[in-house]
């Protein structure tokens, strides 16, 4: 007769001999690998679906394209999965591309619409709604903005992420990658300063200054970075004098005014233009 019951001894070692194996291959196993954000189909997005413009939007977004393109959806469902690095320049770029693929997501799931603005209301404006899920949990744009990249410290950031409108810096045509985030960060606010309708001009003989409203509503955090410019100017003066290096179009005149007089300056703000920043407006 066959006995289906092992001797007690033999199915004692055999067990032991189980769970040694079970917790040798467990302990030696390598950690699971987190996901960083998809550069490669972000790339492939703004390669295929932004235009390059020399009005003030800078760079267009063809939101009805992405709305019928189920790559998308994918792409953005995708980030669920994907968690930020460790490392400082990793997590600010993780988030500063979230945040950019985000607020254009806001943007095709209502298309068409106006602005993004438009997607809120005065109760629960747009930048409180849910905007997705990151790294398994929901997410709204004020969260990635004020709770995450500004506690950074780096008001670069400030040029770098884009709220699907016109008078918002221009949005990048490629992924931040954290082993080149200073040069690009820096490279951003020189675009910004760089254009007249929107982001910077100087008036040296009228003694005036022109600003976009971001200098004004994050006026803190510009204060914070802008205080070993040397001359006379700190704040958001300081800030604009540190990065002349950065700009391609303000003269050498206007850069030796702006030393020795940004921070006495008559302040002008620009109109916010909150008009979606869309292929063939």
């Amino acid at each position: 007769m066959i006995h289906l019951s092992a001797h007690p001894k033999i199915l004692a070692g055999t067990t032991l001999l189980a769970w040694a194996v079970f917790w040798a291959a467990f302990s030696s196993a390598a950690p699971a690998t987190a996901l960083d954000f998809d550069r490669t189909r972000w790339g492939g997005v703004l390669e295929t679906h932004t235009q390059a413009v020399t009005d003030m939007a800078g760079t267009r977004v063809d939101y009805a394209a992405l709305a019928r393109d189920p790559a998308w959806r994918r792409f953005v469902d995708d980030l669920a999965r994907r968690s930020p690095p460790l490392s400082r320049s990793g997590r600010m770029a993780f988030w500063i591309d979230t945040y950019n693929v985000l607020a254009i997501d806001m943007v095709v799931r209502h298309w068409p619409v106006d602005s993004i603005r438009d997607v809120g209301s005065f109760f629960t404006p747009v930048w409180k709604l849910d905007a997705g899920a990151v790294d398994g949990r929901r997410v709204t744009l004020h969260e990635i903005e004020h709770e995450i990249l500004r506690p950074m410290g780096d008001p670069r950031i400030h040029m770098a992420i884009v709220c699907a409108s016109t008078s918002c810096p221009s949005l990048a045509r490629e992924p931040f990658e954290p082993s080149e985030l200073d040069a690009r960060l820096d490279a951003a606010v020189g675009r910004f300063l760089d254009d007249p309708r929107k982001g910077f001009s100087v008036d040296r003989h009228e003694g005036e200054i022109s600003l976009s409203r971001i200098f004004d509503w994050f006026e803190d955090d510009f204060e914070a970075a802008g205080g070993d410019a040397g001359g006379d100017a700190g704040g958001v003066a300081g800030f604009i004098v540190q990065h002349l290096k950065d700009t391609e179009r303000i003269g050498e005149a206007d850069r030796v005014w702006l030393r020795a007089s940004a921070s006495g300056a008559r302040v002008r703000l620009f109109r916010y233009d909150w008009d979606v920043n869309a292929v063939g407006r």
